[in-house]
């Protein structure tokens, strides 16, 4: 389980030659079962990519504290981030190699034993759909190729928990499917994924609960099922407009 306890993150910002305190996160708690996909969701400046930043241990907290599975990223950082992968909605790939390479070599990084190894890559790209590209050239691949990629990158230690902010943005409907396909394939094995995107609809689609975050404060967490309950609506994107009440602005 990963719990989030009264979670702050405060930035500096300059404005002319007063210095302001901005929290991009401000009081967040919550906590997200083993075995669940579990939805973060907003509008692009909600707070979602620096909670996430802060839960995968890349960025501490201003106040507050993350556990995961009862331990602290203050005592035992090294032991999470192996039971962790997380994909950033920018991360860059080297171009002049190819996808089987790229994961051979955070397998190495892993320490993976080399047999295990190769079955994982076999596995992954089996399941991502990677066949026809895994051995061309990265900088000669499509956008949702490089994706998949990606992901697949952010999948070869095996992790218990997958921190995925913005797994599908940007791409067409087939590459979104078959990421969406391998996030539920990972949840029948036990994994637990956080899943951030402000696609309302393929979260409705795809999580066990959602948080909703807006100005970085949460302002609903619950079930798809029981949200849509609570404000009369038929669906997760109507629901959150609902929530909000007009103030939804960046």
């Amino acid at each position: 389980m990963i719990e989030v306890k009264n979670v702050k993150k405060r930035f500096i910002k300059n404005v002319g030659k007063k210095a302001e305190e901005i929290y991009a996160v401000n009081d967040i708690s919550f906590n997200v079962p083993d075995g669940t996909i579990y939805g973060v969701l907003g509008q692009n400046g909600a707070g979602k990519t620096t909670l996430l930043r802060m839960m995968s241990g890349i960025m501490s907290p201003t106040e507050g504290s993350i556990k995961v599975d009862d331990r602290s990223y203050k005592k035992h950082a090294e032991l999470i981030k192996k039971d962790i992968s997380y994909l950033s909605g920018n991360t860059k790939l080297y171009e002049n190699i190819t996808p089987t390479e790229l994961l051979y070599i955070f397998g190495n990084i892993y320490e993976i034993d080399k047999e295990k190894l190769e079955k994982r890559i076999k596995e992954i790209i089996k399941l991502l759909n990677m066949e026809s590209f895994k051995d061309n050239k990265i900088g000669n691949l499509s956008t949702g190729q490089i994706q998949r990629t990606n992901i697949a990158r952010c999948f070869i230690n095996d992790p218990k928990y997958y921190i995925l902010d913005e797994a599908t943005s940007g791409l067409d409907v087939v590459s979104s499917q078959i990421i969406i396909d391998f996030i539920k394939e990972e949840k029948k094995h036990g994994k637990t994924i956080i899943y951030s995107t402000h696609y309302m609809e393929e979260a409705e689609n795809i999580c066990d609960e959602v948080l909703f975050i807006n100005h970085g404060k949460v302002i609903c967490e619950s079930t798809p099922e029981k949200i849509k309950k609570e404000t009369k609506t038929t669906n997760l994107r109507d629901a959150f407009f609902e929530v909000v009440g007009g103030n939804y602005e960046n």
